[in-house]
């Protein structure tokens, strides 16, 4: 069998797994690769030579920079800077939480603002009194969005950018992306304004997060604590409010107020049995009592284990009451240095990121156990993965195979015809699988495509990128759909309502290859 024929039942075996979502995206990533060797038509270091590229450390680093912005409470400041904003609803609301999830994501990749978000607009809802589907499908839109807007805003990005290089047709540089992302991004905001109130569905997840902009107060009167609510969370110390299980070892051991914890990190601010407080006496624990314990955070998540329950989860309250915590202004220089060597070009982008990721452990803003929880295993894996299957689609003419069908079909049409093709794939497999593998599968074809058209690869990556971030008509296409899924109440097919409007408009906009690839008129702007 021809190796170019096992490559295409290989990637044709991937996209059936990946659509039918029973096998593991990373198992099945890492198969490809495996599967790609055992038929020998890669070389064992080719089916390992994901792993070494210089795009996944760039993703697995940047998982660290953008979780780093996220324990020292920078999202948090981000989220309440919006809730001070936004207003008391309308259409305000939705453009403020659009266009700051669209300028978080150029930094930190539209699954990290995504995430990071998704509690901010959920309070937003609540306080302002509408659903939670009407502003978290926007969200993640945005996050599509925002994701054209610099090269880090999403691992495409970087995957474009490196081919573009390999290619030998000039780098995009950081801001790149920005030329065409700007129009769509005002597009995107602009649409989901109109039109989402009237697609969106109006219902809320069944687990919506807590609001603890209350929280202090309300520990102040249910324990009689004494002192300024304010003081209870700060950037060095938080509270938390924990309830003894049944079976506890700490049943029976007597405490007090004022009392400090054996380990002589926390301090018992206060107890209650039967939800009410026992006052300064001290008392046997037992099944039921409710504690606040004091302490630095660290402390706090280091002592605060299964022996007892935890009424409201540390780290969430930390990330929506404490703004701007320890190590914020460490994290955010950190950022700045990276974008400046991104703009600048002085290093390549996986150097930028990695020097990022191990200043912030350096600077003790995480940890190296933190920093390995950051990264996203999957992703890498996926991307790592895939990597393998690009270059078997080059080495083995599979590539330019599908470019020679692709190119038949554009006829005598050109270029632009070319750019349509290219945007239509992209675009319908970006559906049903992960956009970036999608990426990885297409970028080969294009390349071939463009040669076969004697036009330059720029605009055709450019069209590539820009399908890949069009992912709008399910919750699988990517992982910022999905997040947003449960939290806003939506069903399947609610996305493709809002979805294909917005689709069309990146279908609208794409040639924009002004900047990126000549003159905007004739087929001049495509040609080499």
């Amino acid at each position: 069998m021809a190796e170019s024929t096992i490559t295409f039942a290989v990637l044709g075996a991937a996209v059936v797994l990946f659509m039918s979502n029973r096998v593991h995206v990373a198992v099945v990533a890492v198969g490809v690769s495996v599967a790609l060797w055992a038929t020998d038509v890669i070389e064992l270091d080719q089916a390992y030579a994901g792993f070494s590229d210089p795009t996944v450390v760039f993703i697995a680093a940047m998982f660290v920079v953008a979780d780093s912005l996220e324990i020292t409470g920078v999202t948090a400041w981000i989220g309440q800077q919006l809730l001070k904003r936004s207003g008391a609803g309308g259409p305000r609301v939705l453009v403020y939480v659009m266009v700051t999830c669209a300028l978080v994501t150029a930094f930190i990749t539209p699954n990290a603002s995504v995430a990071a978000l998704i509690p901010a607009a959920v309070i937003i809802a609540i306080r302002t009194r509408q659903p939670a589907s009407q502003l978290l499908m926007p969200l993640a839109f945005a996050a599509h969005g925002g994701a054209l807007l610099a090269l880090t805003g999403s691992p495409v990005n970087v995957l474009v950018a490196e081919a573009a290089t390999e290619a030998d047709v000039g780098e995009f540089a950081y801001f790149s992306f920005a030329l065409v992302g700007i129009p769509l991004l005002v597009g995107i905001v602009a649409l989901t304004t109109v039109l989402g109130p009237r697609l969106l569905p109006k219902r809320n997840g069944r687990n919506m997060p807590s609001d603890f902009s209350a929280l202090a107060a309300t520990l102040v009167r249910d324990y009689e604590l004494a002192g300024d609510a304010d003081a209870l969370f700060t950037r060095d110390e938080g509270v938390v409010e924990v309830v003894i299980p049944p079976r506890s070892p700490l049943i029976g051991l007597r405490v007090f107020r004022g009392m400090v914890t054996e380990s002589g990190e926390l301090i018992v601010l206060a107890v209650a049995r039967d939800n009410e407080d026992v006052g300064s006496r001290d008392v046997e624990l037992r099944a039921g009592d409710a504690l606040v314990l004091r302490g630095s955070w660290a402390a706090i998540d280091r002592q605060v284990d299964d022996e007892v329950l935890v009424v409201n989860e540390p780290d969430a309250v930390r990330r929506q009451v404490v703004p701007l915590g320890l190590g914020a202004k460490e994290a955010l220089a950190v950022l700045a240095a990276m974008v400046g060597l991104l703009v600048t070009g002085a290093v390549p982008p996986s150097v930028a990121a990695l020097l990022a990721a191990g200043a912030l452990v350096a600077l003790r803003v995480t940890s190296m156990e933190r920093a390995y929880r950051a990264i996203s295993w999957t992703t890498v894996l996926l991307v790592a993965g895939m990597i393998p299957l690009s270059t078997a689609m080059q080495q083995t003419g599979a590539a330019k195979k599908l470019a020679d069908r692709l190119v038949d079909g554009v006829g005598d049409a050109g270029p632009y015809a070319l750019l349509v093709g290219l945007f239509v794939l992209v675009a319908v497999l970006g559906q049903l699988i992960s956009n970036t593998a999608t990426a990885l599968i297409v970028i080969p074809i294009a390349l071939s495509a463009a040669a076969e058209l004697d036009a330059s690869p720029r605009p055709v990556l450019m069209a590539v990128n820009v399908a890949a971030a069009a992912a709008l008509l399910t919750p699988v296409a990517t992982p910022a759909n999905m997040m947003v899924m449960e939290p806003g109440g939506y069903r399947f097919g609610d996305y493709w309502k809002l979805g294909l409007p917005l689709l069309a408009w990146f279908f609208g906009r794409f040639g924009l290859e002004r900047g990126v690839g000549g003159p905007r008129r004739g087929t001049g702007a495509l040609r080499t």
